[in-house]
């Protein structure tokens, strides 16, 4: 037990409620963590799908935490079809707004890619980018 007498379980579901309660409102820090709350089935039932489509909403705005989350999806094709291009893309936009392990992650994704995958996914960054993150 924690200092307000709940069990942790619990806790997470009130943070959960919050964050959507957030998160519809479009408050980027709370669909980033909703996300996470997703992905990691706290406080709700694990549910990877449901964790990318808050990403994304967040990643969307330009929030780099999310774009980083997002591209772990796509790197172990959790809620998403696993894909390194559009692993690299999110990675290297995340690491562009100042994500310093996306990077390093980056540039593992990197070695299980083609020189051709490599170079589209840094196209579709930079075309991703230049739409201000929408429909990436």
């Amino acid at each position: 037990m924690y200092g307000n007498g709940r069990g942790i379980g619990q806790d997470y579901k009130e943070a959960v409620k919050w964050y959507r309660l957030a998160a519809e409102q479009g408050h980027l820090k709370a669909q980033s963590n909703l996300g996470v709350m997703y992905d990691n089935g706290r406080g709700i039932v694990q549910d990877y799908k449901e964790a990318v489509k808050w990403y994304r909403l967040a990643a969307e705005q330009g929030y780099w935490v999310a774009q980083y989350n997002l591209a772990l999806s796509y790197a172990k094709g959790q809620g998403v079809i696993q894909d390194n291009v559009m692993a690299h893309m999110w990675l290297n936009i995340a690491a562009s707004n100042g994500d310093a392990s996306a990077t390093k992650n980056r540039d593992i994704v990197a070695k299980n890619m083609t020189t051709a995958q490599i170079a589209e996914a840094q196209k579709l960054a930079r075309e991703c980018v230049a739409k201000n993150y929408k429909g990436c």
